[in-house]
């Protein structure tokens, strides 16, 4: 079996395969006050949980944005399965050309999802990730990474908004029955959904224009399901998006 997880700002995605299937696919809150030892009782726990023998994988990777957790999370993976994990970064093989001004400085979570995009649907192809931040990358017809840009996620937007402001209140990430809300939670939901469909959809147009040909749309991400069927320009959802990436990765640096 093969562990990969994909640590990000406010939730680690924990993966199992068994060749390309996916056994167990679950999710642990990030705590940076969390110790070594804490993640590995949860990571032992989620495996019994599904029981799954932690003596019976055979490799390891993590995708993280969190550098002050590297450290624990590989510890954490070590005690358990026996197995140091592979750390995506710099010098790790992914088949993709960086085309950035600083590839040392391309986040894990975009690469990862990039060669699982890529996977999926060929060069060139456009990937969004709908988490704590709102990402988009861009792949060319040559499979090279050209770059992307970031925005305030949906949940990061409004919890910025209800924390400053005194009148708005929490909502949950439905859309309204109306894009012109009647009502202050109406408007919010509006805004969060259809303004963030709208927006990719603008965006998709923008980078199709600069690349100067067509390319498929890969969404992914725990607010995607939300948001993809409003949007007007083709896309496809892949909740797995970063786990089948970092399963990739781990191949191709294990032949």
């Amino acid at each position: 079996m093969l562990l990969v997880v994909d640590m990000g700002n406010t939730n680690i995605t924990v993966g199992v395969f068994a060749g390309k299937q996916l056994l167990l696919q679950s999710r642990i809150a990030t705590d940076r006050t969390r110790m070594e030892d804490q993640y590995a009782v949860e990571l032992m726990d989620l495996l019994r949980l599904y029981k799954l023998e932690a003596s019976g994988f055979s490799g390891a990777v993590i995708s993280s944005v969190v550098p002050p957790l590297n450290h624990a999370l590989c510890g954490a993976i070590q005690k358990v399965t026996g197995i140091t994990p592979l750390l995506v970064g710099p010098g790790t093989k992914t088949g993709l050309n960086i085309r950035i001004d600083n590839p040392a400085t391309l986040g894990a979570d975009l690469l990862v999802g990039a060669v699982a995009a890529v996977e999926e649907v060929g060069a060139p192809c456009i990937i969004w990730d709908l988490g704590t931040a709102t990402t988009v990358s861009v792949v060319d017809k040559d499979g090279a990474f050209r770059g992307g840009a970031i925005m305030p996620g949906i949940l990061t937007g409004l919890n910025s908004l209800t924390a400053h402001t005194s009148l708005l209140p929490h909502i949950s990430v439905d859309a309204p029955a109306h894009v012109v809300g009647s009502n202050t939670t109406a408007c919010l939901q509006s805004g969060a959904v259809y303004g963030t469909a709208a927006m990719l959809d603008g965006m998709n147009h923008r980078i199709i224009q600069e690349l100067g040909y067509d390319a498929p749309i890969v969404i992914t991400g725990g607010l995607g399901r939300q948001v993809i069927s409003y949007c007007e320009t083709k896309t496809l959802y892949v909740n797995e998006l970063l786990l089948n990436g970092l399963r990739l990765i781990w191949e191709k640096n294990h032949k």
